[in-house]
């Protein structure tokens, strides 16, 4: 895209254009290496989704995920798949649930705080 490029190269030009957009002028850009990154994606299959039938467009989804292991990334791969499935099926109603079903206590992971 053109606007792409047209930002890219404005930013890499002016970096602290950026940080005076989001209110943090006082930034040094010489902190940062700016990159147009190509991100891959991943094929994800999803454990369970109930998925509200097409007459009952304001009941929310629920995705399910069995865990009987522990995986350090696991809310990241979990996240990740719920985006994705909105991204590429735009379900009518946006509210959902994440349902994870672990087999102990132990192999939950606390969610990262951001």
């Amino acid at each position: 895209m053109k606007t792409d490029t047209l930002f890219y190269q404005l930013l890499k030009e002016y970096p602290s254009f950026f940080f005076e957009l989001i209110g943090k002028p006082d930034t040094n850009p010489d902190t940062y290496n700016f990159i147009a990154l190509e991100v891959k994606q991943r094929s994800f299959r999803l454990d369970g989704l109930f998925s509200p039938l097409e007459s009952l467009t304001n009941e929310p989804l629920y995705f399910i995920e069995v865990q009987f292991y522990k995986e350090e990334n696991f809310y990241d791969r979990l996240f990740a798949e719920i985006f994705v499935y909105f991204n590429q099926f735009k379900p009518p109603n946006p509210n959902w649930y994440a349902v994870v079903i672990c087999d102990r206590r132990s192999n939950d992971l606390t969610l990262h705080a951001l």
